[in-house]
């Protein structure tokens, strides 16, 4: 298909664009394939805007007389409008942006068609290797193997071809009990504690069904992570209702008969539509122009958006503590295994351990636990909070991830070498990229397209040190500690970052970041001095 017959107007002059605490600006209004690009052409302040089509969530049209006016709504929840002059350019624009917005082949999305501007110094397709993260896990203990068992992704579609388990358990065990796990997502490791040797495995519901069916390999494996004497812990990320109505369609939850060493406690986390709602409604509250303080803190309430991320901490909070404190291993679970226990597993290495708290640590932590782990980030972030037409795979799960790393962050203000750039920059590119990383939902699929040879990926460009410089916080020092969030109500706040970003002027916030960071540079330079004149006394 050639995206020209999908262009009916690919140039319009005298385009009006309006934009929140901006002045309106007349222009060229040019589309391309993949962007759309207004330009001023003014002489005494030119200036461009470059929208993905990928990003753009929704359009409304509207007219008054022959002038028409387009109103784009995207996926990174800012809102722009368009006045356009002349009906029919405006309808044909309209249409043509419906049109590439809503494209249907991945291979026509623009990652691969994006050539780099830039100069290559790492490859991120190669950064963050299972074989890699194995190396570092072989250094402290020898009871785990690198198993490829998944080599062709034969065994569980979702998961990466090379998987890390207990090393008493061979591949024919881990066949039977892909087979009555949920989507055949076996349990895995994904975190080993240093300090006491305790583990957090991840996997799917088991498939106990009404029958009360068991599997022994099962049983082994999971009793393998554990200490002579020692008890476990199931962190089982449905209601107790939900688990058990689970039995009816073939899933279910481990039997305390059979896995009596294990404790399982339920925590609840909502998923799919639920989610999707609260984003919808937390979006419409914050775009509210009422200005009326009862009614916007009513629908904020309504929304229940930090309910959601006090659930998610919580439950990571949970799984933490039987680690640390409890001295136990923890295995976490939902039905798929695809998205709270995700959500889950790595909020409570983000506590558990400070590597993932630095910037190269927290981009493994996406890659092992997201991308490799099978988070189907293709169906969860097709759109945003604005599209008219919702399916029903939409859940904004990440995003609500990456709010619960800014609660901490926001708790651990120097505890973290990122900042908040940096989260809102890994939430725009999961939704709308110029880079590969997050097409697909599974690694099965990104191999089937050839993402590492067709596409650039988004750490390659995020690991040069002139964007580094950008997601730096500059109050970091590392700490080496456990740290523990509050989730009480009055802690946790609304991530005005990515929610009120484009309805508030950021002036203020910018120069009052711009004076922080000159008073720590000169703290430094006084720290400097002070440390040259007590080397000569």
């Amino acid at each position: 298909m050639e995206f020209a017959e999908l262009i009916k107007t690919p140039r319009a002059d005298n385009v009006v664009l309006h934009r929140p605490f901006h002045l309106a600006v007349e222009g060229t209004l040019c589309l391309t394939g993949h962007h759309l690009i207004f330009s001023s052409r003014r002489q005494d302040n030119a200036e461009e805007l470059w929208l993905l089509h990928s990003n753009i969530d929704s359009i409304e049209k509207r007219f008054v007389g022959s002038l028409g006016t387009i109103i784009i709504k995207c996926k990174d929840l800012r809102i722009i409008q368009l006045d356009i002059p002349g009906m029919e350019e405006c309808l044909n624009i309209a249409s043509s942006i419906e049109a590439l917005s809503t494209l249907d082949s991945v291979t026509l999305m623009y990652p691969f068609f994006y050539r780099p501007m830039f100069e290559i110094i790492e490859d991120g397709w190669r950064s963050f290797l299972p074989d890699q993260e194995f190396e570092l896990l072989s250094s402290v203990t020898d009871e785990w193997r690198l198993s490829c068992i998944n080599k062709e992704f034969s065994v569980c579609p979702s998961y990466p071809p090379v998987v890390i388990v207990p090393k008493s358990v061979d591949d024919e065990a881990l066949r039977k009990v892909a087979m009555f796990r949920h989507g055949s997502r076996f349990p895995v490791l994904s975190y080993y504690h240093k300090k006491n040797g305790m583990v957090m495995m991840r996997s799917s519901q088991p498939l106990t069904g009404t029958n009360g069916r068991r599997c022994k390999e099962d049983e082994k494996l999971i009793n393998a992570t554990l200490r002579p004497g020692k008890r476990g812990y199931i962190i089982d990320t449905r209601s107790l209702n939900v688990a058990q109505q689970a039995r009816a369609k073939g899933g279910g939850f481990e039997q305390e008969a059979h896995y009596p060493q294990w404790r399982r406690i339920h925590k609840c986390i909502e998923r799919f539509n639920i989610l999707q709602e609260s984003l919808i409604k937390l979006v419409e509250a914050c775009n509210d122009q009422s200005h009326n303080m009862d009614r916007w803190l009513s629908k904020l309430e309504a929304s229940n958006w930090l309910t959601h991320i006090k659930e998610i901490l919580t439950a990571a909070c949970l799984a933490a503590q039987c680690i640390d404190r409890e001295g136990a291993s923890v295995l976490v679970h939902g039905t798929e295994g695809t998205d709270s226990t995700l959500q889950v597993t790595s909020l409570a290495q983000i506590i558990l351990d400070p590597s993932c708290r630095t910037i190269r640590g927290f981009e493994s932590l996406v890659v092992r636990e997201w991308l490799q782990a099978g988070h189907p980030f293709q169906q969860r972030c097709a759109q945003s909070a604005y599209s008219n037409s919702k399916q029903k795979w939409e859940a904004p799960v990440f995003l609500l991830f990456l709010d619960c790393v800014w609660q901490i962050l926001r708790q651990f203000p120097c505890s973290f070498e990122f900042n908040e750039q940096f989260l809102i920059m890994l939430f725009e590119h999961a939704y709308a990229s110029q880079f590969g990383t997050f097409l697909g939902n599974n690694e099965n699929e990104r191999s089937k397209l050839k993402l590492s040879q067709k596409t650039m990926s988004l750490w390659s460009w995020v690991n040069r040190s002139e964007e580094l410089s950008k997601f730096q916080n500059p109050l970091f020092e590392a700490n080496s500690l456990v740290i523990w969030p509050s989730v009480a109500p009055q802690s946790l706040q609304l991530w005005e970052g990515v929610f009120l970003r484009w309805n508030r002027p950021s002036k203020f916030l910018d120069e009052a970041h711009e004076e922080m960071i000159n008073i720590i540079k000169y703290n430094k330079e006084l720290q400097a001095k002070l440390d040259s004149i007590g080397s000569c006394t």
